[in-house]
């Protein structure tokens, strides 16, 4: 295998449908990168990182090996602390990534979510010289994870060929995913029309986490999240924010909506820059929630931060 050319960044699907065509494709992708100098990390879930581990042998202690069931839950962290941070960190040097950021277990509430992250990376590392292979398993996606995998990558790779995906147009998959959770009736919320009201703003974060018996330390995440989303609407929006927080599907959502619009689609993907303090509030929420789902419409922006609940909630 020879390297690719300088600045040229690499994103390959990678079709398998079984453990041993997993392996033939990237054991060879990490060995041979670590042959010719290549800065080698590999993100997938942790039956397929066990799996690579023991595949990889003694070359494993000379990768950098994460479980994406826990790294990426929330895939809107995946590109700042997972590809970027360990990109940004060899500079200079072709660097190799295996990042597998869709599975079975994935739910319909996270996959658009899972489906526009792997169409933002294309934007994330335009220029980078980078590789990275998205590996998706064919025995076990559905026909639209696989039809979506073709749209965000440009090049498909399989056991016994690699070649151009015809259907590559990134775009189209973030927009299709421009989607707004299921309308929550009757939810609690608050209304914020200054920085003066932020204030109030929490006492209504806390009021809703003690309805629901969130505990202290998901109560302080709630917290922090609500505090971050309503003054980055504030900031950016140019006029008031709405509030609600409400629990579907074993999760708590925190719900923020303006009359703003997002006009970065990486808004919340950027590493913060050396010596930055300010403009990290949705990179702060990305970090903290279990997922974060944004959908912008010509009426406005509504950014949805979700933790998962440890237990029922009371009411």
């Amino acid at each position: 295998m020879t390297a690719p050319a300088p600045d040229a960044f690499v994103h390959p699907a990678l079709f398998y449908g079984c453990d041993d065509e997993y392996l033939a494709v990237l054991v060879p992708f990490v060995t041979e990168g670590l042959a010719l100098g290549h800065p080698v990390a590999v993100a997938v879930p942790g039956a397929r990182l066990r799996l690579l581990r023991e595949a990889l042998g003694g070359a494993a202690q000379d990768v950098l090996l994460l479980d994406m069931e826990q790294a990426g839950r929330n895939p809107g962290r995946i590109i700042p602390t997972v590809l970027r941070r360990f990109a940004d960190e060899h500079q200079g040097v072709h660097v190799r990534i295996v990042g597998e950021p869709i599975w079975a277990g994935r739910s319909a509430t996270e996959y658009p979510a899972c489906a526009q992250h792997e169409a933002l990376i294309n934007l994330a590392f335009a220029g980078r010289d980078v590789t990275i292979v998205c590996p998706y398993d064919t025995a076990s996606l559905d026909a639209a994870a696989l039809e979506d995998a073709l749209v965000t990558h440009p090049v498909v790779w399989r056991t016994d060929r690699r070649h151009p995906s015809g259907r590559y147009a990134p775009l189209t998959v973030v927009n299709r995913y421009n989607q707004p959770l299921p309308a929550a009736e009757g939810a609690p919320e608050v209304h914020v029309g200054s920085s003066a009201q932020i204030r109030d703003a929490r006492r209504f974060t806390t009021a809703q986490a003690g309805r629901l018996d969130l505990g202290a330390e998901r109560t302080a995440e709630l917290e922090l999240i609500a505090t971050e989303l309503v003054t980055n609407s504030l900031r950016h929006s140019g006029g008031g924010c709405r509030l609600r927080v409400w629990t579907a599907d074993g999760h708590l959502v925190c719900e923020v909506r303006d009359e703003g619009r997002l006009a970065d689609p990486l808004a919340g993907r950027h590493p913060a820059r050396p010596g930055q303090f300010g403009g990290r509030g949705l990179l702060l929420v990305n970090q903290l929630a279990d997922l974060v789902r944004t959908h912008t419409s010509p009426e406005g922006t509504t950014v949805y931060a979700l933790l998962r609940l440890d237990r029922p909630p009371l009411s």
